[in-house]
């Protein structure tokens, strides 16, 4: 297969960006013939639809998607070059893509990408939240540079990185007041049949959870299983349910939700890790990132990758 032209790919980039053919056609000067005529030529080298139509929209095939994720880079790259052309600091990084396990709470997260936000030469910051394991394969593939997420890496595991432990906390139960007052002074046999949401068995936090409740003799009645952290609390705000979160995140995210902690474990520890493929961590953005986690949560044992 011959090699992309980087203008057709360039034309694909623009229209997936402006949202249509009509729109990218406009915003670089050219007609919509000449746009769609090298988008038809771009998948005729590939081999593949970029595109779908539904309705009057255009949406990305799965080789639109893939085609997307290489231009997204390739340009982005080229933003650098220009920047070192042009006489950008040496050594510094223009951009840093951050992946997000869904299971991280949104207050960590936040907290951690706000010290990337604040270096003096702030670098440009992609965030992509997933499913931890699909961000490794991106992070192995180099379109990341570094993974947070809530369980370190598995021995078993074929991708080849390295986990740097960001810090580890216990466990807090919140409820709205009404139920935080009722919860609170028999805690935690209170917990046994009481109305409960909990994250869903893909956060690592489900099974020690779990080992605890059994230790206690206590059967929660678990309403809702729910991968999102924060759409959990959403639903915990509603006053029908309680349900646990990162003690070192209690205080925040009480104020946040209106909320209240009826009890609290250090039994049961919620650990935060950085995934990179790097044994030691370079990039200045990530380095600053696991600066900020040292202030977050208290650090947690090291441990190889």
């Amino acid at each position: 297969m011959p090699q992309p032209n980087y203008h057709h790919l360039h034309l694909f980039w623009s229209v997936v960006r402006e949202g249509g053919v009509g729109k990218a056609a406009k915003r670089l000067g050219l007609s919509q013939s000449t746009v769609s005529t090298q988008l038809r030529t771009l998948e005729e080298q590939g081999g593949a639809p970029l595109f779908t139509r539904v309705g009057r929209e255009l949406v990305l095939t799965d080789a639109g998607r893939t085609a997307y994720s290489f231009a997204e880079e390739i340009f982005a790259l080229g933003a650098e070059l220009d920047a070192a052309l042009r006489g950008a600091r040496p050594g510094v990084p223009s951009r840093v893509a951050i992946g997000l396990s869904d299971a991280v709470p949104k207050a960590l997260a936040a907290r951690l990408l706000e010290a990337v936000l604040a270096l003096p030469d702030s670098p440009r910051l992609l965030v992509h939240e997933d499913r931890t394991e699909r961000l490794l394969q991106e992070l192995v593939n180099h379109r990341l540079d570094a993974v947070i997420t809530d369980a370190p890496m598995h021995p078993a595991s074929r991708v080849r990185a390295f986990h740097h432990p960001l810090g580890e906390t216990g466990v807090s139960f919140c409820a709205a007041p009404p139920l935080a007052r009722r919860l609170r002074d028999t805690f935690p046999a209170s917990l046994h049949d009481a109305p409960l949401l909990l994250p869903t068995e893909h956060a690592a936090i489900r099974h020690p959870l779990d080992l605890w409740f059994e230790a206690q003799k206590v059967v929660p009645r678990v309403v809702a299983e729910v991968d999102d952290p924060a759409l959990l609390k959403t639903l915990g705000r509603a006053g029908t349910a309680a349900f646990p979160v990162p003690t070192a995140l209690a205080e925040e995210l009480c104020g946040q939700y209106g909320v209240e902690v009826f009890g609290a474990t250090a039994e049961v520890r919620e650990r935060f890790y950085a995934i990179t493929v790097e044994r030691r961590v370079r990039h200045p953005a990530v380095l600053a990132l696991t600066a900020a986690a040292g202030r977050a949560l208290p650090p947690g044992p090291s441990r190889g990758g």
